[in-house]
């Protein structure tokens, strides 16, 4: 129970920091193109990326590890709307920002999970 308790948490703040975020991102662009989902998949990317690398290397209970990963990144991220998103921009006619939606969100975050991933790993050497 301690561990679904943990899940669920994380979700909740993983949800509010995914709305705020977006939302903050989205009104500074002021853009017909999704730009805040775009911002937090990419962030969520990275940051997942860094939490698997850690994960590796230091001891992290499974509460913590599915606080972090599932609730809070799992909320976090938003490919569900982004999913929807293209879609209606596809419906739209923007076929263009809706292939740009898709191939920027596919693409950038593949990459943040990479450079999240070698972050710590090229922090450690830099401190070392």
């Amino acid at each position: 129970m301690k561990h679904l308790v943990a899940i669920a948490l994380g979700g909740s703040l993983g949800a509010v920091a995914r709305y705020i975020t977006a939302k903050n991102i989205q009104s500074l662009s002021g853009q017909l193109f999704p730009l805040g989902t775009l911002f937090v998949n990419m962030m969520g990317s990275f940051l997942i990326g860094i939490a698997f690398s850690i994960f590796e290397n230091i001891a992290v209970s499974r509460d913590l590890r599915s606080f972090l990963t599932i609730g809070f990144l799992g909320a976090f991220t938003t490919f569900s709307t982004y999913s929807l998103e293209t879609i209606a921009l596809l419906r739209d006619g923007e076929l263009k920002l809706g292939i740009s939606n898709f191939l920027l969100n596919n693409l950038l975050c593949l990459m943040m999970v990479f450079i999240g991933l070698a972050t710590p790993k090229i922090l450690l050497k830099i401190i070392r």
